[in-house]
């Protein structure tokens, strides 16, 4: 299929539009498609089968929703002005990619030598900076981290700049609503880092504490990654990580938890049924030979999840929903492993579910193409060899599954307002001169 000359969509004051021949609404493609939003970049109306209206810019290609991914981490010895500039390169490189937003991890809280900076959300300004100026959308997580493993192990010495308390993660969160106050774009939550790594007293103080501060903040924890915490968790708190979870904690839809590799069948099971989001990195786990998350048991109990870039030796949202299905088909070795009889195309039920579970950990309206959501979408460039002359059925399947070339990513509109273009965010030049610049120093 050829596509049409593209023009931008830009908002106006009032908000903005764009007419799409084909675009990805609640699961299935739809032609014709008027996208509407209002200046705070959320979708006002969405009309499939509509009149091309005169003035309002064409999309270049398909339109799809754009991916949340999960977590993110920082490197230790990063300087302030270090910060800022690695996560706009990477903010920049994922809007690129098709990721509109991020749950930030944010681990490193404290000078070098562990001691706080005179204002203690020093590095977590900076991240919201780096988040505004790209135009990601941003959940933001401080981590609490109090010990190195199980039994209250003493921190390390590379480990304290993460080290803080319930009230200390709480007092940071306080402190950014008042100076940032939560809206479309920007969430705030807590990251509990492990079990391993947190008291079963911390943990309770700051579940609570940020009920008081948000009922609906969303609480992300690492869980069962590795077989070796799963034999500790059992010595130390006499059950497996994700069972002592569901028994000492209300996990319900404001959970996510990241991993969740080693469990139990009653563990799938019970974990689905909380309504909790279990948080995917499949290229992460596959390169840190962590094991694979059977998620054809996970599926088949209803349970939600969504993907994450973790340790970023992948930055691609499709490439980590490819290595979910190819997994499991090493794992069941079977083919087509996560389609179902209702959801005959890998790649959608995929993408869709992804997507719902990703805006659910977000705690932000990222759900898709939707009244209320906001409006974050990419366009497909139509002439890719992954998707040209294919039906649109096919289309995800052609973006997921194949990799020939540059990325069928075209434009990318986050909020409403396009930050990405032919495949350039306008940032991108000076971005990548400040991350250069930041790595030399951290290489000298």
């Amino acid at each position: 299929m050829s596509a049409p000359s593209p023009t931008a969509a830009r908002p106006t004051g009032n908000g903005g539009a764009l007419f799409a021949r084909d675009a990805w609404l609640a699961g299935s493609w739809q032609r014709d498609v008027l996208l509407q939003w209002n200046a705070a970049g959320v979708f006002t109306a969405i009309d499939s089968g509509a009149a091309a209206p005169a003035g309002v810019p064409l999309a270049g290609g398909p339109v799809l929703p754009g991916m949340p991914t999960l977590m993110y981490r920082f490197a230790n010895r990063l300087k302030p002005e270090h910060i800022e500039a690695i996560t706009r390169h990477l903010y920049i490189e994922m809007l690129k990619a098709g990721y509109t937003s991020v749950c930030e991890f944010h681990y490193v809280h404290h000078q070098a030598d562990g001691k706080p900076y005179a204002n203690p959300a020093e590095h977590a300004l900076r991240i919201i900076s780096a988040a505004h100026s790209t135009g990601m959308g941003l959940t933001l997580l401080p981590v609490l981290y109090e010990y190195s493993g199980f039994g209250a192990r003493p921190a390390l010495p590379e480990q304290r700049r993460f080290i803080g308390s319930a009230d200390s993660m709480l007092g940071l969160i306080a402190n950014l609503s008042a100076a940032h106050p939560a809206d479309e774009a920007l969430r705030y939550g807590v990251a509990p880092h492990s079990l391993r790594a947190v008291s079963p007293e911390s943990l309770d103080a700051l579940r609570s504490g940020l009920h008081a501060l948000d009922p609906q903040a969303p609480i992300h924890i690492h869980i069962a990654e590795q077989a070796k915490e799963v034999e500790d968790s059992r010595a130390t708190l006499g059950a497996r990580p994700v069972r002592w979870l569901l028994d000492h904690q209300p996990v319900d839809a404001r959970w996510c938890l990241v991993h969740a590799t080693h469990m139990s069948d009653e563990e799938y099971r019970d974990v689905a049924a909380s309504g909790a989001v279990v948080g995917l990195c499949p290229t992460t786990e596959a390169n840190l030979g962590d094991g694979f998350f059977d998620a054809a048991r996970y599926f088949s109990e209803g349970g939600s999840w969504g993907i994450g870039s973790d340790s970023h030796v992948s930055i691609s949202p499709v490439a980590e929903l490819r290595w979910l299905e190819y997994g499991q088909r090493l794992l069941h070795r079977s083919r087509n492993v996560l389609a179902a009889p209702n959801a005959l195309q890998v790649a959608d039920r995929l993408y869709a579910a992804a997507l719902a579970g990703g805006a659910r950990a977000s705690a932000r309206p990222i759900a898709g193409l939707a009244l209320g959501q906001r409006a974050d979408f990419i366009t497909l460039d139509g002439d890719h060899p992954d998707l040209a002359e294919r039906s649109a059925e096919s289309w995800l399947s052609g973006l997921v599954f194949s990799e020939h070339g540059a990325t069928a990513i075209r434009d990318v509109t986050v909020g409403g307002r396009q930050q990405v273009q032919a495949g350039h965010h306008p940032g991108e030049s000076a971005a990548l001169r400040d991350y250069r610049r930041a790595l030399a120093e951290l290489l000298a």
